[in-house]
């Protein structure tokens, strides 16, 4: 079965809503590798509920509220086991309340075909919503590559241009070393997925081992960027925009490193970077885009 333009464009996304605590909070900031430095003010404060300053990560909105794997779906035609999240982004208008209760609502924004045996694009939008408040917390944007279904027909394009990483050598730098067992603690914020916690499943997909989540190197990476920039203040991110080029095996070392390049054009302080392994040296997130409010 092939995709269907019409269909999977107007694809209906029920609302989501969910109730996070504060101990989901500190199990996120665990997850993306905080808690290696117990006595450091600047981790306490996502990581202990009595600190007077307790603050959620910004990027734990991520995953909250969101759709579930929806192209497992059969009505989609999306050959699901092929399927791979090539990009995530996020905008904060707002930081997360310590605890409370959030609605995610998603669309889809666009889907391109890339060709026959190329693949297709599928683009998605989740808003998150305070229950309670009605603020607008947060804008995802996510774009996840069909690899097996290009050629049904769609529209070619225009693709988004991916940010560019500057060519000089990076201005700053800061290793983050990731436990063996971070995706087995990762994955209790939501992601299941057996691939990052089953042998089995990691060897069927050709890995020696589980795989860390994306989404979990996304964390660790943006975590990294704010303790270098901004003091570990999660109020002070605006935006960021990153593209997954390869996978993290627990335990290896996570090298971000970053380009500060002035201000956009929204007076947002704007940081470029991307993210390697000092094992390997491959790059496991590229064309990193960050943007930090006014302190």
């Amino acid at each position: 079965m092939a995709i269907d333009y019409e269909t999977i464009k107007n694809w209906h996304f029920p609302d989501v809503e969910q109730t996070y605590t504060k101990k989901d909070a500190i199990l996120y900031a665990l997850g993306v590798g905080l808690g290696n430095e117990p006595t450091n003010p600047d981790q306490l404060k996502f990581l202990y509920e009595n600190d007077p300053g307790f603050q959620v990560l910004p990027t734990m909105a991520i995953v909250l509220a969101g759709p579930g794997f929806w192209a497992q779906n059969p009505a989609t035609g999306i050959t699901w086991k092929t399927i791979l999240h090539g990009e995530q982004g996020l905008i904060l208008h707002k930081l997360l309340p310590p605890a409370g209760t959030v609605i995610g609502k998603t669309r889809v924004t666009e889907v391109l075909d890339k060709g026959e045996g190329k693949g297709a694009l599928i683009f998605t939008e989740r808003s998150l919503w305070d229950k309670v408040s009605g603020d607008h917390l947060a804008t995802l944007s996510g774009t996840s590559f069909a690899r097996s279904d290009g050629g049904f027909g769609g529209p070619k394009g225009p693709q988004p241009k991916p940010h560019p990483i500057p060519e000089r050598d990076p201005e700053a730098f800061i290793d983050v070393p990731t436990q063996v067992g971070a995706a087995l603690l990762y994955r209790l914020s939501g992601d299941y997925n057996p691939l990052h916690a089953d042998p089995v499943v990691a060897r069927a997909a050709n890995f020696d081992r589980p795989i860390l989540h994306g989404l979990g190197t996304l964390g660790i990476a943006a975590h990294a960027l704010l303790k270098q920039y901004c003091a570990s203040d999660g109020a002070r991110l605006h935006s960021l925009q990153i593209r997954f080029s390869s996978p993290v095996l627990p335990g290896q070392t996570i090298r971000v490193e970053s380009w500060p390049e002035g201000t956009d054009d929204d007076g947002h302080e704007l940081i470029s970077f991307h993210a390697r392994l000092t094992e390997t040296d491959a790059v496991v997130l590229n064309n990193g885009r960050l943007t930090l409010k006014a302190a």
